[in-house]
């Protein structure tokens, strides 16, 4: 007789795991519970603690999502889009389709989905970032925890949800949460052909960071050469099956990049609008110049067009993510993401090529590295909103970093790793305490964060310490919970702070206190409006709220100079000048302005033309569709250098009744160019203010009126 041996206890609780799981057809009802309660081979604790990051997340990012103000640039694209379907294809600044805004039009799809569903609004158009920063934080938890479990997954995610910088621009309608999800999912996507050694997984990852280029163009390319590496190195698979389904996968990329490029440039030029932020109309140029060797290498690259110079984070160097504008916003984590990335990589080093722990740290090393030196030495346009992207490496490498330097410190020699860990600790902590005595004295928030980082800090660094020389377990546990209160006490009162705090700076979010102006490198004046160029932002009435939709979306016209919930100027602070009068600056030619009341009276007197006005820039041409829901043609781009009206579209389009009214100005600044403004005095009826501002002495403003018989 064979007498069996009673199960070990792995074995037991294997056994265990295996007989409380759900059934092998995975019913309705087990699926629901594991939904709650994790897997069983989780700890009972990783499935509610995740619930509680995510929740956390969607609390930071949606709280008062009716007081955000957004990105009014890219908010008039939007509203454009959902009175258009060609605008919305193009991602047209106006629904008449004149000229496009600087970027390719994925996220202005997204909000514009969102917008035709619940209608036209910025917390309608904000909506869609919820999900999304959320489901970045989600999707980053589920990457750590297959290869490092589900405390570094906890604390990778927790990490990411809590960066402040990534707050802010959740808050926000740019399209930096649109890209960080996508280049995301394409790094879940490679991860999975890593391990499996297949063809589409990584198929899918290049589609996915295609998506992304077409949310933010060469940014999402950043990864690339990081994807390329792990997948050649570590992907289970023989050398030349891995080039050939890189190979493969880089036809995708192209195919799912370049799409919408090639339709609108080989769309016939006179049926399209201009490419916005291009010096020849098309995309292509958009993509090598403003958008791609103009941000690295300002207006030093023959490619990049005027005003790539502006760095709104400090002087270009490799400290920039250290200084007082960036510090708070991205750097708390940095210092022990550099050295828990070390740590790992020494710590795996004699593992097999196939590795899926050392690939997770090459990629997340990798994202860290090439995101860190791309910022920090890029000379061109730079907003500190742009270093989201290099959030989820440093999260992710705080979180596989911590785990892996616990273990080590609690189970490897004193020798190796007696120091690694507690220095860790050590000069992070300190580092957030530097950090926050920057903003001493801006809120009781920022001075109770200065203390639980000290203290916590200490605790831990002893704590580890004496658990070590005394060999207790339980001790180590309780430091390593107080590291992680420690680092994450900074980050925390910057993202409150960034949640609750209602911000008019919709083109230029960051969280936590003012620390500096913004400037540095080339750069100068006011802050940049849209995604990168310098200049002049709106004031005043186009900076509104939208909490109603404008006078397009409902019928009835905005009044007066709109406010936010708050009960602050809207945009005021985006250029920083302070508009008067209910007036907007406008970007419309040097001091030229353009009031509601002249808005009012453009509307009354528009005479069945496609577009209500047409000024120099992007700035003031989004704050007039906002306010009054109608096609404003922008002559200049966002600068005012954009090629996009020539004196011969003027004539015509004034010839066929398509346009009634322009402003011009001579006075410098970002006015119409020469030729415009001569034809423009000589042929046109000059409009005083008198004609719409009752009680004010006749002046000129700038505004002319043309028709078709002032055509020769």
């Amino acid at each position: 007789m064979t007498t069996l041996a009673p199960p070990t206890r792995d074995e037991g609780v294997r056994q265990h795991s295996h007989r409380a799981g759900p059934p092998a057809d995975g019913g309705v009802k087990a699926r629901t519970r594991r939904l709650f309660t994790g897997p069983p081979d989780d700890p009972r604790w990783a499935r509610p603690a995740l619930w509680a990051v995510l929740v956390l997340a969607v609390g930071l990012y949606a709280w008062n999502m009716s007081s955000i103000t957004g990105n009014t640039f890219y908010n008039a694209a939007v509203y454009s889009g959902t009175k258009s379907w060609k605008a919305f294809f193009f991602g047209a600044l106006d629904s008449g389709s004149f000229i496009t805004v600087d970027k390719p039009p994925f996220a202005l799809w997204v909000m514009g989905i969102s917008a035709r569903v619940f209608g036209f609004g910025t917390w309608q158009l904000a909506l869609p970032m919820v999900p999304l920063g959320t489901g970045s934080v989600a999707l980053l938890y589920r990457m750590v925890k297959r290869d490092f479990g589900a405390v570094a997954g906890t604390i990778a995610a927790l990490a990411l949800a809590l960066t402040p910088i990534t707050v802010a621009i959740t808050r926000d309608t740019n399209p930096d949460p649109v890209l960080v999800f996508l280049m995301l999912l394409g790094a879940a996507g490679l991860m999975k052909a890593v391990r499996g050694g297949r063809l589409m997984p990584l198929v899918w990852s290049a589609v996915a960071i295609g998506f992304a280029f077409n949310t933010k163009m060469m940014q999402a390319y950043v990864v690339l050469p990081v994807f390329f590496l792990v997948y050649l190195w570590a992907a289970n698979a023989s050398l030349g099956r891995r080039i050939r389904n890189l190979a493969v996968a880089t036809v995708a990329l192209v195919a799912s990049s370049a799409w919408w490029m090639v339709v609108v440039d080989l769309w016939p030029a006179s049926s399209r609008p201009y490419i916005g932020g291009s010096t020849d109309n098309t995309v292509w140029d958009l993509v090598i110049g403003y958008n791609g060797f103009g941000r690295v290498f300002g207006e030093s690259s023959s490619a990049g067009g005027a005003g790539n110079g502006a760095s709104f984070g400090g002087t270009a160097s490799v400290y920039r993510m250290f200084n007082d504008i960036m510090g708070g916003q991205i750097s708390w984590l940095i210092p022990f993401a550099a050295i828990a990335l070390v740590g790992g990589l020494v710590l795996r080093g004699r593992a097999p090529r196939t590795d899926a722990k050392r690939a997770a740290l090459m990629l997340w090393g990798g994202w860290f590295v090439v995101h860190y030196l791309t910022f920090a030495l890029a000379e061109g346009t730079f907003h500190p909103y742009y270093v989201t992207a290099m959030a989820p490496g440093i999260a992710a490498l705080a979180g596989i970093g911590g785990v892996m330097l616990y273990r080590a410190f609690r189970e490897g020699s004193a020798a190796k790793w007696g120091w690694v860990l507690p220095l860790a600790v050590a000069v992070s902590a300190v580092w957030a305490v530097v950090l926050l005595q920057r903003v001493s004295g801006s809120g009781t928030l920022y001075t109770v964060a200065e203390i639980v980082a000290g203290a916590a800090g200490a605790v831990s660094v002893l704590g580890l310490l004496a658990g070590r020389f005394l060999k207790r377990q339980r001790l180590l546990g309780f430091a390593a919970l107080a590291a992680v209160v420690a680092l994450l006490a900074g980050p925390a009162a910057y993202s409150v702070s960034a949640a609750t705090t209602a911000s008019n700076n919709g083109t230029n979010p960051t969280a936590g206190p003012s620390t500096g102006g913004g400037m540095g490198g080339g750069g100068g004046g006011a802050p940049s409006g849209a995604d990168g160029r310098t200049g002049s932002a709106p004031t005043g009435t186009g900076g509104q709220s939208m909490g109603e939709p404008p006078a397009g979306a409902n019928g009835s016209s905005s009044s007066g100079s709109s406010t936010s919930e708050s009960g602050t100027e809207a945009s005021g602070a985006e250029s920083g000048t302070q508009s008067s009068g209910g007036q907007m600056g406008g970007g419309a030619g040097g001091g030229t302005q353009v009031s509601s009341e002249m808005i009012t009276y453009l509307e009354k007197n528009q005479d069945g033309a496609t577009w209500l006005v047409a000024v120099a820039t992007d700035q003031t041409a989004a704050s007039i569709i906002l306010e009054s829901g109608e096609p404003v043609i922008s002559m200049g781009g966002w600068s005012g250098t954009d090629n996009a009206m020539t004196l011969t579209k003027l004539k015509s389009l004034v010839k066929s009744g398509q346009l009634h009214y322009i402003i011009v100005s001579s006075d410098g600044g970002q006015g119409t160019n020469s030729e415009i403004t001569a034809w423009v005095e000589a042929n046109g009826t000059a409009v005083n203010s008198s004609a719409y501002s009752s009680g004010s002495t006749s002046s000129s403003t700038g505004l002319y009126r043309l028709d078709a018989s002032d055509v020769g």
